[in-house]
């Protein structure tokens, strides 16, 4: 799914360059003929592997069988007043969006037990320990939200706003005087955006990359016990499964996630979740 528009883009460099020279490169001729002859052979016999797989591991995957999202079709000055940093008209209210963002943020501090992830993961009891676990619940929604096209991208700002909004609120509490509040925000800021592209790397390959990435930015390099990584990746995979499956609509209007426990003696497959209510004003 994610390497079809990188296929594209270098079929369009190929075709672009050989109009531009008039020729094929004898690199581009070999290419050619490989390619074709991987395929005669796969066809030739079918007991032969593809010439290649997407992903080694294949547990804990999407079920659900969803059309891929395309991408919204806008007018010229929607364009253009979003390329001046602005919003153009969406589907829902602004407001109810922003409404939705903030329930579920709160649903990533609010419900999930952190102390059970302290003692799982061995991570001290800290601030940033905390901060850790809950971008990684961050991060889960806003690969879930992305998915609902343009709405979904706005209501991502407003997820990351009331996050970095309460960390602050949560460091002032703790006394933390305003130099060393404005350094450790700096540091968690670039920690959340590592971690992002880390995690978005994990979840698209196979599960020795995602643990890598675990190990990196959840245990800051200090995970020992290849058990507390194994844990880790089949939760992360499992959450993933689980909101992907529920409704877009639902969640733009309501923000309500409901996470699946860290530790289940028997995982099950994704279970129908009960619709949540909504009146006309989002609430």
């Amino acid at each position: 799914m994610y390497r079809r528009p990188l296929q594209s883009a270098v079929r369009s460099a190929i075709h672009a360059t050989r109009a531009a020279r008039g020729q094929v490169s004898d690199q581009e001729a070999g290419f050619i003929r490989a390619l074709a002859a991987c395929k005669l052979a796969t066809a030739s016999s079918p007991s032969l592997t593809p010439c290649r797989t997407m992903h080694i591991s294949t547990q804990l995957r999407n079920v659900k069988e969803t059309q891929q999202h395309t991408e919204e079709e806008v007018g010229a000055f929607t364009k253009l007043i979003e390329a001046m940093g602005f919003t153009g008209p969406l589907k829902y209210n602004k407001w109810k969006i922003k409404i939705a963002a903030l329930r579920m943020y709160t649903c990533c501090v609010e419900r999930i037990n952190y102390d059970e992830f302290f003692e799982k993961c061995t991570l001290p009891d800290t601030l940033n320990s905390w901060f850790l676990v809950a971008q990684l619940h961050v991060w889960m929604c806003l690969v879930r939200m992305r998915q609902e096209g343009r709405e979904g991208k706005y209501m991502c700002r407003y997820i990351v706003h009331s996050m970095w909004e309460d960390v602050e609120q949560r460091s002032k509490i703790m006394g933390i005087d305003a130099t060393h509040r404005k350094e450790g925000m700096k540091a968690m800021t670039e920690t959340f955006y590592a971690a992002i592209f880390g995690y978005d790397e994990g979840i698209l390959a196979d599960d020795t990359v995602l643990a890598a990435a675990l190990w990196r930015n959840l245990f800051n390099y200090q995970c020992d016990d290849p058990k507390q990584l194994e844990d880790m990746v089949e939760y992360v995979r499992k959450q993933m499964q689980y909101i992907d499956a529920l409704d877009g609509e639902d969640l733009m209007l309501t923000g309500e996630v409901k996470w699946r426990p860290l530790v289940e003696e028997n995982a099950q497959s994704i279970l129908k979740v009960a619709t949540p209510t909504y009146n006309d004003t989002g609430l």
